[in-house]
């Protein structure tokens, strides 16, 4: 019996550069969000369920409003991202503010997920065929274990003319198997060299035909266990600290030094693109536009 084909979407971002919640900024002719294209075509490539990770502060009123947008059309579940949740005698600064991180959003859901899973912004465009590829890379390899995938795109279509961005950059063999990740931060390409800020927050040269992470994932449900082993970890080495994350890189990172997964780089035609900052918006709007005016897409979507 095949398992379901899960979509995490990741959602709690405050977007606090954006000035609002970018999940649910109308950017399509009919009012659509990001979101909601990742959905659609999702649901067109073979996924059947969608789970959703917000906070709890907006997850009553965005709850209400995505069941009655998508009735129907596929299965859903929403869970909270915060602070407070934490394994069992792990301690943290009390005064946080600030959620744990990608990793942290992924291992909310490991009650709502039975099988293989994709993750994704909930404010990035992806395109039909990144869902296509992953789909179909997830139901090939349900029943493995440490058998995973990524999306990869190349770093200069996805930077901001607004703002320095945040990336994993990827390094992988002759064969596209990812051999390490790297979260990098402020990256920005001015006056043709392209630099970032790397885990040690010092600026560093980018290679500027590197691939990079936009959090476009697919894990089999083994993942859970690890990330929540490698939570506690990280809570007794950085628990007192107000800033540090725990990101999706960092859990693969270290499954890729042990040899206890491996992670195919998938290549695709679709194009990236997605609102970091505001001024991202218009942009975005008219990219939209485009494809619908192409028929790639309808209006109104659902």
């Amino acid at each position: 019996m095949n398992k379901e084909i899960s979509l995490l979407i990741l959602a709690a971002g405050m977007g606090s550069r954006y000035g609002g919640l970018k999940q649910v900024d109308p950017l399509g002719p009919s009012g659509e969000t990001i979101m909601d294209y990742s959905i659609y075509d999702a649901a067109k490539s073979g996924f059947t369920k969608v789970v959703f990770v917000v906070r709890e502060f907006f997850k009553e009123d965005f709850e209400k409003r995505i069941r009655e947008k998508y009735a129907g059309i596929i299965k859903l579940e929403f869970v909270a991202q915060e602070i407070s949740s934490v394994p069992d005698g792990c301690a943290y600064n009390g005064a946080r503010v600030k959620p744990w991180g990608t990793a942290h959003a992924i291992l909310m859901a490991r009650n709502c997920i039975n099988g293989p899973f994709a993750v994704i912004n909930a404010d990035d465009f992806y395109g039909r065929h990144s869902f296509e590829v992953l789909a179909r890379f997830l139901k090939e390899n349900e029943d493995s274990e440490g058998k995973y995938c990524m999306v990869g795109f190349k770093i200069l279509n996805t930077l901001s003319e607004s703002g320095g961005v945040s990336r994993g950059i990827c390094s992988a063999d002759d064969k596209m198997y990812l051999t390490s990740v790297e979260e990098h931060h402020k990256i920005m390409l001015q006056d043709g060299k392209l630099t970032g800020l790397d885990h040690n927050k010092e600026i560093t040269d980018i290679n500027r035909d590197a691939l990079v992470s936009m959090n476009m994932w697919g894990f089999g449900h083994d993942i859970f266990k690890r990330i929540e082993n490698d939570f506690k970890t990280f809570l007794f080495e950085n628990g007192d600290r107000l800033d540090s994350e725990f990101y999706i890189p960092t859990v693969v990172n270290g499954m890729l030094l042990d040899g206890s997964a491996s992670v195919k780089v998938l290549s695709t035609d679709s194009e990236w693109f997605g609102v970091t900052y505001k001024e991202d918006r218009e942009a975005v709007v008219k990219k939209i536009g485009e494809l619908v005016a192409e028929g790639k897409y309808p209006s109104p979507l659902f």
